[in-house]
């Protein structure tokens, strides 16, 4: 979320320390790259590769903008060629980069042309597409991620069986009940659990920017302590912080 607010350095510094933790707990590590120019973009592919971290995620260029899914194709080759050992994930999420390309043909192309292309994370509340990414990416062995936290009972249903969610960070037990109860036909089950997840996040969120307001309340809900978000965002005031306790916690 705040990695477009750091610098390239501390960008670095904290994949650094992110590949020992996931060392000491045998996890697997996907490095976001994206969000900064294309030499700097190269710059962090090149140093998560030789941390040896399992996947990058990348978002498009978001000033020259891709149009196309040859444009958006022709950007991810530069960056394969930078990390060509390191397998290579597109981050889709039209609604905060303004790039709208279909997935469905996106994928299908990039499967041809990037060497290192395994799939995308999907944060998109259009289903119909998705579905027809999830057919391409089965078709092509690549992974489709789910990233739209309040669709995820129907995504499941649909065939999407991983996510990438700011929720699970807040209440994983809660997102992993709502798959299983999908996948085990306990229909009625998944949806009152949906319900509660997008009524706490509707709670979260009306105070304002996603990053700041889930920042706010993953500091309610544990131990740890992750301060505010970093300018131009604003931190939410003691009364904001206040009501979203009352909502998520009582």
């Amino acid at each position: 979320g705040e990695g477009v607010s750091q610098n390239i350095e501390e960008r670095k510094l904290l994949t650094e320390e992110w590949v020992k933790v996931a060392k000491k707990t045998e996890q697997s590590l996907m490095v976001h790259i994206g969000g900064a120019s294309l030499t700097d973009v190269i710059d962090l592919a090149k140093h998560a590769e030789k941390l040896k971290v399992e996947a990058l995620l990348c978002l498009p260029e978001l000033f020259f903008k891709p149009k196309t899914s040859g444009e958006l194709t022709d950007y991810l080759k530069l960056i394969s060629k930078a990390a060509p050992g390191t397998p290579l994930l597109y981050y889709h999420i039209p609604a905060f980069t303004d790039v709208n390309i279909d997935m469905e043909q996106f994928i299908r192309l990039a499967c041809s042309e990037v060497p290192t292309f395994a799939g995308i994370k999907f944060t998109h509340t259009n289903l119909e597409e998705g579905a027809r990414c999830l057919k391409a990416g089965n078709e092509h062995d690549v992974a489709v991620f789910l990233g739209a936290d309040q669709l995820l009972s129907a995504a499941t249903t649909l065939g999407f069986d991983s996510a990438i969610a700011t929720t699970l960070n807040l209440w994983p037990e809660l997102l992993n009940e709502i798959q299983l109860n999908i996948k085990s036909g306990k229909v009625q089950k998944a949806m009152d659990g949906q319900k509660e997840l997008t009524r706490k996040i509707a709670c979260i969120t009306k105070h304002g920017n996603w990053v700041t307001t889930m920042k706010a309340a993953m500091n309610l809900v544990s131990s740890l302590k992750l301060g505010t978000a970093r300018p131009p965002l604003k931190p939410l005031t003691v009364v904001q912080i206040q009501e979203i306790s009352r909502d998520i916690l009582d």
